[in-house]
């Protein structure tokens, strides 16, 4: 059904941006008590695809090593035919060694040279590895699982229906992330005008970082979408003519005559001049921004990141002492060629997350900005051939000096088949719930325990105590 709301929401993705705060009157919650105090940033790393968890956080016991490499043969005499040899040969790996190995029974972990900033991050304490996460309904055993007896999230393997299931709790058409809810529960607070720039995408109008109030502000690599037609006749300003034309435009746009009584029409029309606004005023904090001497590199992922740093580097400007990130890349579905494919969305990761993290660094946050990935999926042990299929649990990077780092949380299951954890085919059944997650994340971001069940409201499912991980 079309609601005025559900119009709203189109009407942005269609180009009218700039739109937070628009409705904050039809907000459902009442105003907790989110700590605001100081600044603090969430930045979410989407990896679409689905990126394969066993060839990123890879075994590196021998005994683990033999099984994997036996069990992806294929894949494995693929990466020896590569030019330069095989990356995923064990004497190439860059062993991980966390705090809490004890925690794995001797077995040992690694990951590829092609994340050596990452593990550089890892051992420094500044990284964690969060181990099998993925979406869950309540707590599921493999026997409840092969029985089919407890409720399992609907689509599972999906694409669009995981992304928005790891987004929201829901398959797609689910409304509000809870990116969004978080942001939500800063706004409601109190203390703040609007909403703007309080949730910020490169992509688009992401379901993640939409709330009840919240709606995201868009920014691409070269800024905030300006408005064309008032940059061209900007142009002629210097007559007469021209400024009078240029003033009639832009009170076209800010709606200033505006006095229909059409509820849509009068939306749009506040739509229009908060778009013009917000995009004016994120340009010139932007435009003022001072250089924090960090050399980004040229990949999609840099790109965004670097937008984000930029975009934080003006905080004060936009006034705003809590802000949501969702930046993403995709290419990470590797049914084939996985063995050039994933270096190389490994290097686009390494290389964007360490110039991020050395961005925050230079201008002294690297304790109140905390960067995270997500993805569909992970991907199953056994091969295809030269890929592999679509998992469900996968393991994750958290990021920052607030992290608990070096450390291993949550669980990293064995390389093989027929453990406790084991689907079929070597897909995993999370041990970590999303919610399980998200929950450490939102507290570190100054949300108390009710404000975190309204935005993860099927956290109460799941009695494990916070990672603790931040």
């Amino acid at each position: 059904m079309t609601t005025r709301r559900n119009f709203l929401r189109t009407s942005s993705a269609a180009g009218l941006l700039g739109m937070s705060g628009l409705l904050p009157t039809l907000s459902a919650f009442q105003a907790h008590a989110a700590d605001t105090t100081g600044y603090k940033a969430l930045v979410c790393v989407f990896l679409l695809g689905g990126m394969d968890n066993h060839d990123t956080v890879l075994p590196f016991d021998p005994s683990s090593y033999d099984r994997f490499s036996e069990i992806r043969a294929p894949l494995m005499q693929l990466y020896a035919n590569q030019p330069g040899g095989s990356s995923r040969a064990r004497d190439r790996l860059l062993e991980i060694v966390p705090d809490n190995a004890a925690n794995f029974g001797g077995r040992r972990f690694a990951l590829p040279e092609q994340l050596s900033g990452i593990k550089n991050l890892f051992d420094a304490g500044s990284a964690a590895i969060i181990g099998n996460v993925g979406p869950l309904s309540v707590p599921l055993t493999k026997t409840q699982w092969d029985q089919r007896s407890v409720k399992t999230p609907k689509r599972l393997f999906s694409h669009n229906d995981q992304q928005s299931t790891w987004m929201s709790s829901q398959p797609e058409g689910a409304q509000f992330g809870w990116g969004g809810k978080f942001a939500d529960a800063v706004f409601n607070s109190g203390g703040f005008s609007d909403s703007n720039f309080m949730t910020i995408t490169s992509l688009g109008n992401e379901l993640f970082l939409t709330g009840d109030v919240t709606q995201s502000f868009q920014v691409g690599s070269g800024g905030a979408s300006e408005n064309q037609v008032l940059n061209f006749y900007e142009g002629f300003r210097g007559t007469n003519e021209g400024e009078a034309i240029y003033q009639k435009l832009r009170d076209h746009f800010e709606a200033m005559n505006f006095s229909r009584s059409n509820l849509i029409e009068r939306d749009i029309a506040a739509a229009m001049n908060g778009a013009l606004v917000t995009n004016e005023t994120y340009k010139a904090a932007i435009d003022g921004k001072t250089d924090f001497g960090t050399l980004f590199p040229g990949n999609f992922l840099g790109q965004q990141l670097k937008t984000v740093a930029e975009t934080i580097s003006v905080r004060e400007q936009l006034g705003k002492p809590r802000q949501i990130f969702f930046v993403a890349i995709g290419g990470f579905d590797t049914h084939s060629d996985q063995v050039t494919d994933l270096p190389a969305k490994h290097t686009e990761i390494d290389t964007a997350v360490t110039a991020f993290y050395q961005s925050l660094v230079q201008m002294g946050l690297t304790n109140d900005v905390t960067l995270f990935t997500a993805s569909d999926f992970g991907r199953t042990l056994a091969v295809n051939g030269d890929g592999t299929d679509h998992g469900w649990g996968s393991h994750h990077f958290v990021i920052g000096d607030a992290v608990v780092g070096g450390n291993i949380y949550g669980d990293i299951p064995p390389y093989d088949f027929g453990h406790d954890y084991d689907a079929g085919s070597g897909r995993l059944i999370p041990s970590t719930a999303v919610e399980q997650y998200a929950a450490p994340l939102g507290r570190w971001f100054g949300l108390d325990d009710d404000e975190i069940n309204v935005a993860l409201p099927n956290l109460s499912a799941f009695q494990a105590p916070d990672l603790g991980f931040v």
